[in-house]
């Protein structure tokens, strides 16, 4: 009888602390959809994980860039912080020399500083991008593939 009781309290207690079905979950884990090479060059995948929420105000968008793969020049009417969660890029604003970000870097690029960044000519790279929602993006200068090049020979061994 005490352990019939007490495995209908142990039931009863699991049922109301059991996860509600109402909840939308969605996963960052997920590669995305295969972006169109409209402002880059290579091979990418996008995953909106959060995307145009007005009470929110900004955007989390899930960016991979396949190895060699770069986006052109562009600006953002809002901050932007990029979070590199896999691999490495190159990251580069106007008028500065570009660097290349590893796994665990974080940084933010101010609004209105038109910048590029991409993947290294070696390695993929995934990254999360914060950014405000309800302006587009600027895009401003194609970033060629000479250029590209350049970064990397420059950059080779950092």
């Amino acid at each position: 009888m005490k352990k019939s009781i007490f495995l209908l309290l142990l039931l009863t207690s699991v049922s109301v602390f059991s996860q509600n079905s109402d909840y939308k979950v969605s996963s960052y884990l997920t590669e995305g959809t295969k972006a169109p090479n409209t402002h880059y060059i290579g091979e990418a995948w996008l995953n909106a994980i959060i995307h145009d929420d007005e009470e929110l105000g900004y955007n989390i968008t899930k960016a991979t860039f396949k190895a060699n793969s770069t986006l052109d020049w562009h600006k953002h009417g809002t901050a932007q912080v990029l979070i590199i969660v896999d691999g490495e890029a190159y990251y580069q604003e106007k008028g500065t020399a570009p660097v290349i970000l590893k796994k665990g870097d974080v940084i933010k690029c101010e609004k209105d500083i038109e910048h590029w960044h991409s993947s290294t000519k070696f390695s993929d790279v995934t990254y999360l991008a914060l950014y405000g929602g309800g302006q587009p993006t600027s895009w401003t200068e194609v970033v060629t593939q000479e250029y590209y090049d350049e970064v990397a020979e420059k950059l080779k061994g950092n």
